[in-house]
């Protein structure tokens, strides 16, 4: 009995990835979910593990109101840089829609982790109603009094603290550190901006107490490309392909009214069946859906890959002893228009193998709200919802999609963009890793100090399969 409650505890904290001594009511979804029988996909190194914890210990050490935060800002406030500050830190930007942030959040993290700096996270509108703190004792969150708080807004590539126009200016010299340095990677970023990912600038970065960074994408592929983490992103992660899956799961907890949506929703519709199958619909078309080529193409996609069964149009009822097979399907999508068309097709016929098929859908909001509150908790419950499913359909370009797979450690099926109206053929393809695509890529040989192509230069930095110029991790052995 003492063994298995050591394995429940084992499972509780996914294998060591989480730490233990949280106060378990105050975030019920951080030892919970791995009860939703959803382990970790894989086991997380030893190195990874201790990681966090010694990361947890510098969290303690130099977080919001700690005395070395507190010195660290007043060197901030009187512009002064202190030979070698007791801390470092990343301060992220809250920018973007809810999947990008969660992205974001994730690739800042881990190059906090490679630079020994702590990740402080700006609350934006609505993260403190989203996610529960992360890191034990000490608020990841930025304290309000914080003295660039009020700036964020402002903050662009014309801001003179902005790394790319230091750069243009020549004005980043040995002699001259300066007490935070702005870094625009976000999708519009210039060539002096995506420097940030050649060693030689990391070396003048890591001298600057306070990196401010405002991103929407998950430029974790491109840390891959630097010699300087090689070793260290190695030993971390053995597997190349599991890195958001386990920085996600780590991070990423549902705040307990968030759980709420979750937990209930799960119970209600998705726990009795025999197999669960997320189909995650986002359509970049303007005009109102929902549009019969869509459909067209998830029928196309699921049939084809076996994921749902065919329908039999002339049979009533099929004859089967004992009790039918049942397959819960979660479908998410800012319409209600496919999942009503694919629900009446399996309640008005039978299927071809004699399955029960359920078709739910948590939600249709009409549009997407970045900025309100109950819509991004909604859209939270729905990511973590489908990243508990069994079998996942994601849409391409879609984040939303990439941060279900990531935490649930699927490899999904990823609906190709459709164009000029009509179902591309095939329908769909199998992703080659879990990993979400870095949408943006930096496409220069820092070495060479010229244009290269960023996908071919290591067998495990490929270009994704639904943005051919974006990149991804792959495991080379896989």
């Amino acid at each position: 009995e003492v063994s298995d409650s050591v394995e429940l505890q084992k499972d509780k904290l996914l294998g060591g990835l989480i730490a233990g001594g949280f106060d378990e009511r105050s975030c019920f979804s951080r030892y919970q979910s791995a009860t939703y029988g959803k382990g970790l996909s894989g086991n997380p190194s030893p190195y990874l593990i201790s990681s966090l914890r010694k990361y947890e210990a510098l969290h303690k050490e130099c977080g919001p109101y700690t005395e070395s935060y507190n010195k660290t800002v007043k060197d901030l406030r009187s512009g002064h840089v202190s030979d070698s500050p007791a801390c470092k830190y990343v301060v992220w930007i809250s920018y973007s829609g809810l999947g990008n942030r969660i992205l974001t959040l994730a690739s800042a993290f881990l190059y906090a982790l490679l630079t020994n700096r702590v990740l402080l996270v700006d609350p934006g509108v609505d993260m403190v109603d989203l996610f529960c703190e992360p890191f034990p004792h000490v608020s990841w969150f930025l304290p309000p009094d914080f003295p660039l708080n009020s700036h964020f807004s402002k903050y662009d590539q014309k801001s003179d603290q902005c790394y790319g126009k230091m750069l243009k200016n020549k004005a980043t010299t040995e002699s001259m550190v300066p007490s935070f340095v702005y870094l625009h990677l976000a999708h519009d970023y210039d060539d002096q901006d995506k420097l940030f990912f050649c060693d030689e600038d990391q070396t003048f970065l890591q001298k600057v107490p306070w990196l401010v960074v405002r991103t929407d994408n998950y430029f974790v592929p491109s840390l891959f490309l630097m010699p300087s983490f090689e070793q260290q992103l190695s030993d971390l992660f053995p597997n190349k392909e599991t890195i958001f899956h386990f920085l996600g799961r780590y991070l990423f907890h549902p705040t307990n009214k968030v759980w709420g949506l979750v937990s209930r929703y799960y119970h209600a519709y998705l726990a009795n069946a025999d197999e669960r199958i997320g189909i995650q619909i986002r359509v970049f078309d303007t005009g109102t859906g929902p549009f019969q080529h869509v459909l067209d193409q998830i029928l196309a996609c699921t049939l084809k890959e076996n994921i749902l069964p065919d329908v039999n149009p002339k049979g009533d009822i099929v004859n089967s002893s004992g009790k039918p097979k049942s397959k819960a399907v979660l479908m998410t999508s800012l319409s209600s228009g496919y999942f009503e068309k694919v629900r009446d097709m399996y309640w008005e016929h039978p299927t071809a193998t004699g399955e029960v098929i359920g078709i739910y859908q948590p939600s249709h909001e009409g549009y997407q709200q970045t900025e309100k509150k109950m819509h991004n908790q909604k859209a939270w419950a729905e990511m973590y919802l489908l990243s508990l499913t069994d079998a996942l359909v994601t849409s391409s370009w879609s984040t939303f999609g990439y941060v279900a797979q990531g935490l649930g450690g699927l490899k999904p099926w990823i609906l190709y963009k459709p164009e000029n109206g009509t179902a591309p053929d095939p329908a769909c393809q199998r992703a080659m890793s879990m990993e979400p695509c870095f949408h943006a890529p930096p496409f220069y040989d820092c070495k060479a100090k010229r244009g290269t192509d960023t996908g071919a230069l290591v067998p495990h930095v490929r270009h994704c399969e639904d943005m051919s110029w974006g990149l991804k991790l792959v495991d080379r052995y896989s």
